[in-house]
């Protein structure tokens, strides 16, 4: 199968002392080989942040 499951988390909630929100989505490992980076809604910083892929 080339699509995994991948975990989306926030990367500015901690920076402030927020818990991070987390998001899951799939990905084509086989076109993706990199890391994805994604604009997503944080509902505790109430606004747009960028968030990256954790294993």
């Amino acid at each position: 199968m080339p699509r995994e499951i991948v975990t989306l988390e926030c990367t500015e909630a901690r920076k402030d002392g927020k818990s991070p929100s987390r998001y899951t989505t799939t990905r084509n490992k086989k076109t993706k080989t990199e890391r994805l980076e994604l604009k997503k809604y944080n509902p505790a910083l109430r606004r747009h942040t960028l968030h990256r892929e954790i294993k």
